[in-house]
């Protein structure tokens, strides 16, 4: 199974496509995609639609495991403009007929490292750990988009045993 893994974001966006086989979890992609803040709302999204379709083209994942939306009570606006561009991430995936699974970040990171609170940097040496890479994945949207995908991965197999 091919699962994509997105983090969402107006500016940056992280992906990672992650191969599952026989219970072994190989990472054949992962990257950022990014918009210019200089350009309007319209136009940067139309930029992350274009560049997930592409993603859903290329790899042909599954699934696609979306991080859920968190707002900050000091920064609404954050959440919102979030919003914008999970939604049309979601859009993308709904027109290619393509299974969507959000998770919150407090189970991402449960998932993996069994701490609903764990630090950014617990994230990702765990997702360097479990996917053996040579360095900490970097950026951060990076490291959340393979985390996301981990977590799908876990609740596929969790759900195939059970």
């Amino acid at each position: 199974m091919r699962i994509l893994g997105i983090d969402p974001g107006l500016q940056t966006c992280g992906y990672a496509v992650v191969q599952i086989d026989q219970d072994n979890e190989n990472l054949i992609e992962a990257g950022i995609f990014k918009t210019e803040a200089n350009l309007p709302i319209e136009a940067r999204l139309n930029r992350i639609a274009e560049d997930t379709r592409s993603l859903l083209k290329r790899f042909r994942p599954e699934i696609v495991a979306v991080e859920e939306l968190y707002s900050h009570y000091g920064h609404p606006k954050t959440a919102i403009l979030m919003g914008h561009a999970r939604g049309v991430i979601l859009q993308k995936c709904a027109e290619a007929l393509i299974e969507v699974r959000s998770f919150s970040a407090t189970r991402i990171k449960k998932s993996l490292t069994g701490n609903g609170r764990a630090s950014k940097e617990q994230v990702q040496r765990t997702v360097q750990t479990i996917l053996s890479l040579p360095c900490i994945p970097e950026p951060d949207d990076v490291a959340d988009a393979i985390a996301v995908a981990l977590c799908c991965s876990n609740s596929v197999q969790s759900a195939a045993v059970g």
